[in-house]
């Protein structure tokens, strides 16, 4: 029992990583069975475009999907174009906000298309038939060579064997293939790398508390989530009881609109004052209607995870 605890702790503890490391090896295997079961390189003068589309466009996929899933999307989106907001919609506060936040959007939804690119580059089967249909490519392998090279660069997706009739001077498709795809790894190692490491720099609160945050923010999701039920489950009970015994209802508080909104917006940290939520800030400033609710500027990637547990409330 107590290695359960250990590992459901492990796992509550490092979900990040956990969570990108399972998306990579998923969108891993996902690109062995495509190369392996789906992909047929035709070895024609369609190797371009065929081989092109097997590399990019399951990536772009990914790629979508990667905003789709991502909960800072539509915590920004939604209702952010309704008619009471569209004069705030062009200011450059706002925009810059937006740009910003999209930009970790955009960060998070790279780690599975690259993925896909990197994998599939060292395995080499999309790459070694787009190459071998690239023009620029077969002029510069096929130097001097004549045209008989070109129709044999055409044929190596289909038969390895014949990459042997290729000058040794240069490197074969797979290793270039190859070779860019361990430039990619190690190029996308080393930003994360670097802007974990920046935005760590960058925190306004110490490793402690920010530990304390983030198990604040998961404690406040969860009993957020079960006083959500039971608010809803009495709203139901009272708003049906009255339908099927035809009385009026008994008043009933539940939250306004406006109540919705302010604890949707988007966190920024104030330095001044300390909350860790909208929720915590909504609260302790007269619902939201003292000016100290404005205030806050700082959008930080190292708080992101402040409205990824919010939007997970909303059930996004």
């Amino acid at each position: 029992m107590d290695k359960l605890h250990w590992v459901l702790d492990f796992c509550i503890r490092h979900q990040t990583v956990l969570g990108y490391s399972t998306l990579s090896l998923l969108t891993a295997a996902s690109e062995h069975i495509f190369s392996s079961v789906v992909f047929k390189c035709p070895c024609n003068s369609g190797n371009m475009l065929y081989g092109s589309v097997f590399l990019i466009v399951p990536a772009f996929i990914l790629f979508l999907l990667g905003y789709m899933v991502n909960t800072r999307t539509w915590r920004l989106l939604t209702g952010s174009c309704s008619p009471e907001k569209c004069c705030s919609c062009n200011r450059w506060g706002a925009c810059t906000h937006y740009c910003f936040v999209l930009l970790m959007v955009t960060a998070k939804a790279l780690v599975a298309p690259l993925t896909w690119i990197a994998v599939a580059l060292l395995r080499a089967s999309f790459y070694e038939c787009a190459a071998s249909g690239n023009s620029l490519i077969r002029n510069f392998m096929c130097k001097g060579k004549g045209q008989e090279c070109h129709k044999v660069l055409v044929k190596i997706p289909c038969d390895e064997k014949l990459s042997q009739n290729i000058s040794t001077e240069v490197l074969s498709l797979k290793a270039q293939s190859q070779l860019i795809g361990w430039i990619l790894v190690s190029s996308i190692m080393t930003v994360a790398l670097i802007s974990t490491c920046a935005s760590h720099c960058y925190s306004p609160v110490s490793y402690l508390q920010l530990k304390f945050w983030k198990i604040y923010s998961k404690k406040e999701r969860e009993l957020w989530e079960i006083k959500a039920k039971e608010h809803a489950t009495k709203l139901a009970e009272i708003n049906t009881k009255c339908f099927f015994e035809a009385t009026d209802p008994a008043p009933f508080q539940t939250p306004s609109n406006e109540d919705w909104r302010k604890i949707s917006i988007l966190y920024t940290f104030n330095s001044q004052e300390q909350y860790y939520s909208m929720i915590h800030k909504y609260v302790n400033t007269n619902r939201g209607n003292s000016v100290r609710f404005k205030q806050g500027h700082q959008n930080l990637p190292v708080l992101e995870f402040v409205d990824e547990a919010s939007a997970s409330e909303s059930g996004f």
